[in-house]
């Protein structure tokens, strides 16, 4: 299957574009996620690892095991006050976290939907910090650019949204990536629960375009709520 990825460069956590490629695979699709996700754990698997989603977890997707986020280019915001936001695009959702798991997930319903799901675990400070500095910057950028060396992407209408979902604090908003003339709009959603921070954030390239715009996307309840479901179950 082939879906066309420009303007999404930036948008490489959890490989999401590999998974809203391959979303739509049958069994050897879900069977090749799984024998990934084993092969990219360490034995014995870390706490934060048994709390991120497996396959299985959420029925109609593909779950698929990021392997290469070490060493990536953390993404630059060209203003020091966007800098959190351009983080969050990339692999963590912040460089003070201390361990971070990557899932992507391909809708196998809804051809172009994928999902980026990570956790993160900081400290507390760090992690309160974290939201709260991203709710300044959702104010202060309503648009900003975000360079990753060889590829710029530049991001706007940036504006904070409402979502429902557990956890001690949240923060969501949705926004537009451009590259080469091709706008793609995106959501994501920050929640804390005590030190550890769960990002979503979701694309959908399959999503009929009116007036050379993609429609909104919006974060999928099931996905969000059953991985909050595992920290609390996991993680307490």
């Amino acid at each position: 299957m082939r879906v066309k990825a420009t303007g999404l460069a930036v948008l490489s956590a959890s490989a999401l574009l590999l998974t809203a490629a391959c979303g739509s695979g049958g069994a050897s699709d879900d069977k090749a996620a799984a024998r990934a996700s084993h092969a990219s754990s360490p034995s014995p698997a870390t706490a934060l690892q048994r709390t991120a989603l497996a396959q299985g977890d959420v029925p109609g997707y593909q779950v698929s095991a990021d392997t290469t986020a070490q060493g990536r280019t953390r993404p630059q915001a060209d203003r020091p006050q966007c800098q959190p936001l351009a983080d969050v695009m990339g692999d963590r959702p912040n460089p003070r976290a201390r361990e971070t798991v990557n899932r992507g997930l391909g809708s196998q319903r809804r051809l172009g939907l994928a999902v980026a799901a990570s956790l993160s675990t900081y400290t507390r400070a760090d992690a309160g910090k974290l939201v709260k500095d991203l709710r300044a910057a959702i104010v202060a950028c309503p648009a900003f650019k975000v360079d990753l060396g060889a590829t710029t992407s530049t991001y706007a209408r940036v504006k904070a949204r409402p979502y429902r979902i557990g956890g001690d604090e949240s923060v969501s908003w949705s926004a537009s990536s451009t590259q080469v003339g091709v706008e793609t709009p995106v959501h994501i959603v920050v929640v804390r629960r005590g030190t550890t921070i769960v990002r979503f954030m979701t694309i959908n390239l399959g999503a009929p375009a009116r007036g050379g715009v993609q429609e909104l996307v919006e974060v999928p309840r099931d996905v969000a709520d059953r991985q909050l479901e595992k920290v609390r179950r996991v993680l307490g």
